[in-house]
């Protein structure tokens, strides 16, 4: 009986794999809003308007970007420290977190490529959506429990971002993205306190907002 047990729950295994593999191979290659698809991993996907001339856009709307945790996230923290995690513990995370987007976007986007930030609408001006999602803080620092508590994990966390790319003054969406990505494993226990998270939350940033600025010089001829 264990033996039959086990080669069902291998074939469950393969074919959850399977699903999952013919899923990702089988994003449309013409999006809803029309735009086409020109890049795609096992993080995410970038659509483009291929018509979209690049070259026009010198300035930025940069939209406050919104934040959202992992579905049952509080729930699964709380689980062993009661109240481990309130409602305004994790309002104050987004908000920090939203900020920081700001911070480092806007910092890739005008020093390093070169475009000014603007709250204006004109036709050299594009208008930058950001949503992050299906955030996990896997280990949040929080003034809740009572006492020296420490966590330590090998990596930080993970989390979401959705991109959409419009003109200003149509509001033609001209770019939708998506990307995940997980805080890389240390390889040891580390402490992991609000400071941590940070430099980790910055980090994964970073990378977000260099891959975008490059892929607008690509797109400019640049």
């Amino acid at each position: 009986m264990n033996h039959l047990i086990i080669r069902a729950m291998l074939i469950l295994s393969l074919f959850s794999l399977t699903s999952a593999v013919l899923a990702e191979s089988e994003l449309p290659e013409i999006s809803l809003e029309g735009l086409e698809l020109v890049e795609k991993d096992r993080r995410g996907e970038i659509y483009a308007d291929p018509d979209v001339d690049w070259t026009v856009y010198t300035q930025i709307q940069l939209d406050e970007a919104t934040v959202a945790f992992r579905r049952n996230w509080q729930r699964d923290q709380n689980r062993y420290q009661h109240m481990k995690v309130r409602t305004r513990d994790m309002e104050k995370i987004k908000t920090d977190l939203s900020e920081l987007f700001g911070e480092v976007f806007t910092e890739e986007l005008t020093t390093n490529g070169g475009y000014e930030i603007t709250e204006e609408t004109a036709d050299h001006v594009m208008r930058i959506e950001p949503h992050i999602v299906d955030l996990d803080v896997y280990a949040p620092d929080t003034m809740n429990t009572s006492g020296i508590n420490r966590s330590y994990t090998e990596r930080a966390g993970k989390m979401t971002l959705k991109l959409r790319v419009y003109d200003s003054v149509t509001g033609d969406l001209i770019v939708a993205a998506s990307d995940r990505r997980e805080a890389p494993r240390r390889g040891y226990m580390q402490w992991t306190n609000s400071i941590t998270n940070k430099a980790e939350a910055r980090r994964m940033l970073q990378k977000w907002a260099e891959g975008l600025r490059e892929r607008l010089d690509e797109a400019r001829g640049r």
